[in-house]
C-alpha cells in the first residue's frame, strides 16, 4: 500500500494544551486551541470531522462519532519551546539542552565587534515585544541609523531596521554577520531580520528573514533527499533547517501565501515530501496576544482545508501538526510549552486514536517508514496503525 506524496504542514504555535513541565516554562494553564474556541465566530468543520476534539485530554468541545483520519498528539521530547527546537524534533532530532536565551540582553563583547562589524551601534538589547519595539526606538534608529537589537523568551537574535535606512539586503548581511558571531555558549537559535516601514506607528512588513543554526546532525530531510525523493519547503523550512537536506526555498509572505503555495505544489508530479510552514498563527496573532484574529486564521485555514483534501490523490497523504503552542489569552506573549494536535488524513488512512505520542519526533519516523527509508532518527513509526 504506496504513499507516493506527503504534504506535512505545521500550523506555527497552534498547540493543544500544556504539557506536564508546563510549570517549570512558566507555562502552567497554556491552551492554544482552547483559547481559539473561546472566540465568537470560530468553526472548524473540517478538522472537527478529522478528529480535532476527538484528541484525547481535548475536553472543551465534542469530538465526531467516527474521525475521517488518524487523531493524536504529541509531547515534545527536547528541551525548550522554539521552532527551530520543535520543527527539528519533528524531523527526528532531539534538542537534549535548551538553546540559549538571553533574559537580561546579549553580553556587551558580543554587541560591540557586532557593531564593529557592521559600522552601526545598537539600541534596546533587551527581550521586548516586536511590535512593541519598533513604536518605542524607531523615532531614534532613524534618527541615528543604530540598529535595533532585542530578543524574548525565545533562543533569538533579532534585528529591526526601517526600510529606508537599512535596505533589506544590507539586513541580511548583517544577520549574517551576527550568525557568524552567535557560537558556543551564543548560539541562538535564529537570528531574525525584522524590516518595517513607513512613518510612526510604524509597520512591520512581510520581508521578515530567519537564518537559523544547521541541524547538527542528519534529520528526516537528509534522509529523504539522500534516498532521491523530492523534499519540498514551503514557508521558514528552509530558514528552520538552514537548507540542510532540502534544495529550493519557497518563502511565503502570509498564510494564505502558504496555503496556495501547497495548493500548487499538489498539482505538481513529485515524489517525496512537502513541508510547509504556517506562520501567521504564531507571528501575527499568538505573539501579539491577539486571540480573535488567531480564531479567525484557524477559521480560514479550516475552509482552504475543505477544498483542499478532495484534490488528494489516492496515493497521497496529509499531516496536520504544529510545532509548540503560544496562547494568546495568557498574559506572556511567547511561545508556550504544549502538545502538538496529530491528525493524518488521506484515502488510505484509517480512522484510529493514534494516543499520545512521546515525542514529536513520531512522525518523522512514520514519514520516513511510509516511504521505505532507513533513516537514523529518533520516534517510534504509527505506519501501521493509519494505513
Amino acid at each position: 500500500m504506496s504513499i507516493k506524496r506527503v504534504f506535512l504542514i505545521v500550523l506555527d504555535s497552534v498547540g493543544i494544551g500544556e504539557l506536564p513541565d508546563a510549570a517549570d516554562y512558566g507555562d502552567e494553564g497554556s491552551n492554544t486551541i482552547k483559547a481559539c474556541c473561546l472566540q465568537p465566530g470560530f468553526s472548524v468543520p473540517n478538522l472537527k470531522k478529522a478528529g480535532l476534539f476527538n484528541i484525547d485530554g481535548v475536553g472543551f468541545d465534542e469530538g465526531v462519532d467516527r474521525p475521517e483520519g488518524a487523531y493524536g498528539k504529541c509531547a515534545e521530547s527536547s528541551k525548550g519551546k522554539d521552532t527551530t527546537t520543535g520543527h527539528w524534533e519533528i524531523c527526528g532530532l532531539i534538542s537534549e539542552k535548551a538553546m540559549p536565551t538571553f533574559p537580561d540582553g546579549f553580553p556587551k563583547e558580543l554587541l560591540d565587534e557586532f557593531s564593529r562589524r557592521t559600522g552601526r551601534d545598537v539600541l534596546c538589547n533587551k527581550p521586548y515585544s516586536g511590535t512593541k519595539v519598533i513604536a518605542d526606538y524607531g523615532k531614534e534608529h532613524l534618527e541615528t541609523g543604530a540598529l535595533i537589537v532585542y530578543t524574548s523568551a525565545d533562543s533569538v537574535f533579532q534585528i529591526a531596521a526601517h526600510e529606508d535606512i537599512v535596505p533589506v539586503e544590507q539586513l541580511y548581511e548583517y544577520c549574517r554577520i551576527a550568525r557568524e558571531l552567535l557560537t558556543g555558549e551564543f548560539a541562538v537559535g535564529r537570528v531574525i531580520a525584522r524590516p518595517f516601514e513607513g512613518e510612526y506607528p510604524f509597520k512591520r512588513t512581510a520581508r521578515r528573514h530567519d537564518f537559523s543554526l544547521a541541524p547538527p546532525k542528519d534529520t528526516l530531510l537528509d534522509f529523504l533527499k539522500k534516498s532521491g525523493l523530492d523534499v519540498i519547503a514551503v514557508g521558514k523550512i528552509y530558514d528552520i533547517f538552514a537548507g540542510k537536506g532540502l534544495e529550493k526555498a519557497n518563502p511565503t509572505t502570509s498564510n494564505a501565501d502558504g496555503m496556495e503555495k501547497t495548493l500548487s505544489f499538489s498539482k505538481t508530479d513529485f515524489h517525496g515530501l512537502c513541508f510547509t510552514n504556517l506562520v501567521d498563527f504564531d507571528m501575527v496573532f499568538g505573539h501579539r496576544n491577539d486571540a480573535p484574529g488567531y480564531a479567525n486564521a484557524l477559521t480560514e485555514f479550516d475552509s482552504w482545508l475543505g477544498g483542499f483534501l478532495p484534490k488528494l490523490n489516492e496515493d497521497d497523504l496529509l499531516i496536520i501538526t504544529a510545532d509548540h503552542g503560544c496562547d494568546p489569552l495568557t498574559p506572556s506573549t511567547d511561545h508556550s510549552r504544549e502538545y502538538i494536535p496529530l491528525l493524518v488524513l488521506g484515502k488510505k488512512v484509517r480512522s484510529v486514536n493514534l494516543g499520545v505520542r512521546t515525542t514529536y519526533a513520531d512522525i518523522g519516523k512514520t514519514v520516513a517508514d511510509i516511504f521505505g527509508v532507513q533513516a537514523d532518527i529518533a520516534g517510534t513509526s504509527f505506519k501501521d496503525l493509519i494505513l
